[in-house]
């Protein structure tokens, strides 16, 4: 299988404080990773570093075989696509034009392009149930409207590599659902590489083929969840007591955490 993005003795320091140190990894084409860990640990800051937003201390980024500081903005958008933490903000543009924005690496100086656009516009929109809300203004939206946009913008991009920074915040847990399963259909027929921070423990089991565990600015574990999930794993990592069972539909591990209790013949204090 074909690496698409790797990293390389990465690391970097943030105000004189390291805050990732001497990560190596590599996310296959094709395949949906995680990225999970305590707050504070350098999830979105791992996520700036693999889109070439932020240059690292040390180490080096490869995107398709080459490093992402070799490629030109434009060059860069066509291969990768970014949903930054938190919303778009609400602008004076219509939901459909916001999403149109998201085509600028195809366009010429003059905003064209080639080719008509509408239906990959289109298909996005529908894919997040935005067709009742494509002319109202950004700024009419509530956040987790404004999340469903931000979503559909990095789709008419068509990148071959997707990076969601917490893609699940302002949104109930109906649309979560929604937006994860869209992502994960989408990647599968697209073939496409999805790397996302999540805080869901859970969420990631059940989305992701592998997920990398950040603990201390280090790798604490990257495998398929149903390997690398264990009760020590979560204790070192998150402090926390959790018991782990698999999915009645998926048989993906799922975490339970328990409560500050003891247990006194059998019987719960």
């Amino acid at each position: 299988m074909a690496i698409m993005l790797e990293a390389r003795q990465l690391g970097t320091t943030i105000r004189g404080r390291n805050v990732l140190n001497d990560l190596t990894f590599s996310f296959q084409k094709g395949y949906t990773y995680g990225i999970i860990g305590p707050n504070g640990v350098g999830k979105s800051t791992l996520l700036k570093l693999l889109s070439g937003v932020l240059p690292p201390s040390q180490g080096d980024i490869f995107l398709e075989g080459r490093s992402i500081a070799a490629y030109s903005r434009k060059e860069a958008a066509r291969k990768l696509a970014v949903l930054q933490q938190g919303v778009l903000p609400p602008i004076g543009f219509t939901v459909r034009e916001v999403i149109e924005m998201g085509r600028f690496p195809y366009q010429n100086w003059f905003g064209n392009e080639a080719v008509d656009c509408s239906p990959i516009i289109n298909q996005a929109i529908a894919a997040m149930g935005l067709e009742k809300l494509e002319q109202r203004k950004m700024a009419e939206l509530s956040g987790g409207e404004r999340q469903r946009v931000a979503l559909a913008k990095v789709i008419v991009q068509q990148a071959e590599v997707i990076l969601l920074d917490e893609p699940t915040t302002y949104l109930d847990i109906g649309y979560q659902i929604q937006l994860l399963d869209t992502v994960k259909s989408w990647q599968r027929e697209q073939g496409i590489t999805v790397v996302s921070v999540l805080h869901d423990l859970n969420l990631a089991a059940l989305y992701c083929d592998e997920v990398l565990v950040l603990h201390r600015g280090r790798i604490a574990a990257l495998g398929k969840p149903q390997h690398i999930y264990t009760t020590e794993l979560i204790r070192e990592v998150y402090g926390a007591e959790a018991s782990i069972m698999n999915h009645p539909l998926t048989g993906a591990p799922q975490i339970l955490l328990a409560p500050n209790v003891r247990i006194n013949n059998g019987e719960l204090e």
